[in-house]
């Protein structure tokens, strides 16, 4: 496995616990995205003294972790378009001393149609008693499949579902759903050799209760997956039947109570007892019995079925609404952009890096990019090799030194050829856009081309992507009156893709 062909994805929330797992891999020679995921944020990540040498923050969105890995995943490709494996672990576990070499095992032994490997999830249980509630639920990570604590999927399969379904807001059905989505594109998955350990973390006594939220998730999985989402997605079966019928024996008890049939209001008020009982003591029967846990287990007992059913209609009422929402954000997956007279000001036929003069705001707009983890590349034509008047030594030299005063811009492509040379990939062609979006590993239709002349946006609708014309003195009038989407500068174009800071 070489160097470059792995990036590692940390999406995380603050847990102190992060330090602890860059203490884990610093030994690791792999660039390493940590993907700062706090809503408002008001310090510095805690990354701890010891941390792999390539570790980098970016920022997310706060919007769940199916977001935040999105946003890993496609920064580290912007960084590297040559890696092929993103490895996914969570900001809680302990990857076991010999983890990167056996992950270099794993994906060394992974054939063509390997889409994704899991590493081997261990819960360590207390052995001085039985494990509580809590304790189990956690426990369930070691047997889940394809669960993201530790799971490396190829760049490409990500690329071609579109990476994680964003409408999935909490950590519970996002790595399911890409899992059944990865092998539906005709991907299969596999079980690695690596070992990672995933600590149980402090929770308060409710967290089973403010665990069925996860009922609304469930919904979308039906959607998009079928009545037989559990089978695809390879998920044990539920509680939600009982839960149904234990909220809607308390249901048609009180109503009864109300109506005066007494009868009917003892018979079904049993029937939820009984239900109650029963899912009471199928929670404290496995567990250490002690008398707090009991009384939470009794009391999150009688809680859990309508909480469970509540945020089970939640999903359904939503869900209109929910699947017209794209499953990626509306901000694009890449960002491609023209040179002259968009990122720099243009010198014409410039072979000269001592002319080149960012424009205004160009700086902070590539670094607000950067920021939102979303990939670049720099599409550009340079007729000037055709004519006869620059070299590609020369265009390289400028390219070199726009990156000096930009930073990392990612892969860069120019056509050399002229007007009349028929090629494809001179602009308003779409050549260069579906390069870039192939060597990003993104679709084109989820690209935003920015540029000053015509010829960008042309080159934009003929790939399928979006554009946005940023005019300057050369533009032509019946450019902008054309062009789909104008933006006043540089900034306010990633302002429209991204938002305002």
């Amino acid at each position: 496995m070489s160097d470059p062909a792995v990036a590692v994805v940390i999406p995380t929330v603050g847990r102190p616990s992060l330090a602890v797992l860059l203490e884990a891999i610093d030994d690791v020679p792999l660039p390493v995205v940590v993907v700062d995921d706090r809503r408002n944020p008001t310090s510095k990540l805690a990354l701890g003294p010891r941390r792999p040498p390539r570790t980098r923050v970016v920022r997310g969105r706060a919007e769940g972790p199916a977001a935040a890995r999105n946003v890993g995943w496609r920064a580290a490709a912007a960084s590297n378009p040559t890696v092929e494996w993103i490895a996914f672990l969570d900001d809680d576990v302990e990857p076991e001393p010999g983890w990167f070499q056996r992950l270099g095992r794993d994906l060394g032994n992974a054939g063509p149609d390997i889409g994704g490997s899991q590493g081997r999830i261990t819960v360590p249980l207390p052995r001085h008693r039985r494990p509580t509630d809590w304790e189990r639920d956690v426990a369930g990570l070691a047997t889940a499949r394809w669960a993201t604590a530790d799971m490396t999927y190829r760049r490409a399969a990500l690329a071609a579902v579109g990476g994680f379904d964003e409408r999935f807001p909490r950590a519970f059905r996002e790595d399911a759903d890409l899992a059944a989505r990865v092998r539906a594109a005709g991907w299969r998955l596999t079980v690695g050799q690596r070992r990672t350990i995933h600590p149980v973390r402090p929770a308060d006594r409710w967290v089973s209760l403010c665990r069925q939220a996860g009922n609304a998730d469930d919904v979308l999985m039906r959607a998009v997956h079928g009545r037989r989402w559990r089978a695809v997605t390879e998920t044990g079966p539920g509680r939600r039947p009982k839960h149904l019928a234990v909220t809607g024996a308390a249901l048609t008890a009180i109503a009864a109570a109300v109506t005066g049939r007494r009868r009917a209001a003892a018979a079904a008020g049993l029937t939820w007892l009984a239900g109650t009982a029963e899912f009471a003591w199928a929670r404290i029967a496995p567990g250490p019995r002690t008398p707090s846990e009991i009384a939470t287990m009794t009391v999150t007992s009688a809680a859990i079925p309508p909480a469970a059913t509540a945020h089970w209609l939640r999903g359904w009422l939503t869900l209109p609404a929910t699947l017209r929402k794209s499953a990626a954000p509306d901000r694009p997956a890449a960002v491609l952009l023209d040179r002259d007279g968009t990122l720099i000001h243009d010198v014409p036929y410039n072979g000269d890096p001592a002319k080149v003069a960012p424009v205004d705001g160009a700086r902070s707009a590539i670094d607000r990019l950067r920021a939102a983890g979303v990939p670049t590349a720099v599409v550009s034509n340079q007729s000037g090799i055709a004519r006869g008047l620059i070299d590609v030594g020369q265009v390289d030299a400028v390219n070199r030194r726009v990156e000096e005063l930009l930073g990392p811009l990612g892969p860069w492509l120019h056509c050399p050829h002229g007007p009349e040379d028929g090629c494809d990939c001179r602009k308003p062609k779409p050549g260069l856009i579906l390069q870039a979006a192939d060597l990003l590993g993104v679709p084109a239709d989820r690209v935003a081309v920015i540029g000053d002349i015509g010829a960008d946006v042309e080159a934009a609708a003929a790939a399928g992507a979006r554009s946005i014309l940023v005019p300057t003195p050369a533009t032509r009038s019946e450019e902008v009156a054309a062009a789909p989407e104008v933006a006043a500068s540089l900034s306010d174009a990633v302002d429209r893709l991204i938002g305002r800071p």
